[in-house]
């Protein structure tokens, strides 16, 4: 008879995902793990995350172990995480946001997400506070060495991965792999009127309004976005607002500047921190999602927007159209004046608006999370 095979002790990190305010990266590593969870009932997981206050986000199962320790981030990633693999005697760590420790005793999968602190503009542009200087720093001192050290290196587009071999000629391709972020299931075109209700009540939404996820990052193109709208406002009913889900004082004290908004700035509302689980329903009762970054590595907003029956006005630049597809309309965003001419077009023509719904929901349909959860277990795998 046969020695049953050994289970893989597979270690994850997850470090910032138990923290309140969520972004991006985080609701990643939060999918990927829940859909590994559905997937995965052989090997045996460890779920590395840092104290914080929501602890609800991801639960135990029998063969996935969370464990938690409190440390400064730094410390948390260079030092305590290392000493967790020795104890848990893991055969690989994937570390999913970016950085990982530099000395680790088994193979690292690292996921990569963007690359844009090689970039000079994040370093030197105007804009940043010293924490984001510092963070870019940082990331771009690791990552040079993560590079060379990983077996494994999974970023988000192959717009992203093409830029890995421009910034690392001596790369070998091979072990860097694709792997697109998905859909989470409460992103869907119909909501009751409940649920409706009680978020527009939640954050004081208009009846009209078109939906901006700015912040204080320049990629965001918090400045050219708003004032897009701004100039388009000539052309749109007064009811319709933007609503910003981050908008700070420094932002504003550039935009006072423009003659627009002596004229059209009562339009402008800023909303704060968005919970992801409203999310889908304060699309549901948009009109439209401006989604005109300078640089994006994949643009997770782009395909929850459409999966929620949403139309997007998006960028031509980095991962943008790879994402969006021929389903949403895309604009040079650093002019202005055509997002504004397409936000227009698109609030004034209902058969284009119907046709980019339609558009939409279809092209969100072939980004699943469990899609990236079987290719990243098939990695995991690979490092055996």
């Amino acid at each position: 008879m046969e020695p049953e095979k050994l289970r893989m002790r597979i270690g994850i990190e997850a470090q910032r995902v138990f923290r309140k305010e969520k972004h991006g990266m985080d609701f990643v590593a939060i999918e990927l793990i829940r859909h590994l969870q559905k997937l995965d009932t052989e090997n045996q997981f460890y779920i590395f995350i840092n104290e914080g206050k929501d602890r609800t986000c991801i639960e135990e199962t029998e063969n996935f172990k969370i464990v938690v320790f409190d440390a400064a981030y730094l410390v948390w990633e260079q030092l305590l995480l290392p000493q967790k693999v020795k104890e848990y005697k893991l055969d690989v760590l994937h570390c999913t946001s970016n950085t990982a420790p530099l000395f680790l005793s088994v193979p690292l999968v690292v996921t990569i997400h963007d690359l844009i602190y090689f970039e000079n503009y994040p370093l030197f542009q105007s804009g940043y506070t010293s924490y984001q200087r510092f963070g870019n720093m940082y990331r771009r001192w690791l990552v040079y060495r993560l590079v060379g050290k990983a077996m494994r290196i999974i970023t988000v587009s192959n717009f992203e991965r093409d830029n890995f071999k421009d910034h690392f000629a001596q790369l070998d391709m091979q072990k860097l792999k694709t792997v697109y972020n998905g859909v989470s299931d409460h992103f869907k075109p119909t909501h009751s009127e409940k649920q409706l209700t009680a978020v527009k009540e939640r954050y004081a939404l208009p009846d009209q309004f078109v939906f901006f996820m700015g912040n204080t990052d320049p990629k965001k193109n918090s400045f050219n976005t708003i004032l897009g709208f701004l100039k388009a406002s000539a052309q749109l009913p007064e009811s319709c607002k933007l609503i910003v889900a981050d908008f700070n004082t420094d932002q504003q004290a550039l935009l006072v500047r423009e003659k627009e908004w002596i004229k059209y700035g009562d339009r402008i509302q800023s909303i704060g921190y968005v919970l992801n689980t409203d999310m889908s329903a304060l699309l549901g009762l948009a009109e439209a999602l401006l989604y005109t970054s300078r640089r994006e590595s994949f643009g997770l907003p782009i395909i929850e927007a459409m999966a929620s029956g949403l139309p997007v006005i998006t960028s031509t630049t980095s991962s943008m159209p790879e994402i969006a597809g021929k389903a949403a309309i895309q604009v040079d965003p650093e002019n202005n004046e055509e997002i504004a001419k397409a936000l227009v077009n698109l609030l004034t023509n209902i058969e284009l608006r119907k046709e980019l719904i339609h558009l939409g929901i279809e092209r969100a349909k072939e980004f699943k999370w469990m899609l990236s959860a079987q290719k990243t277990l098939a990695i995991y795998k690979e490092c055996e």
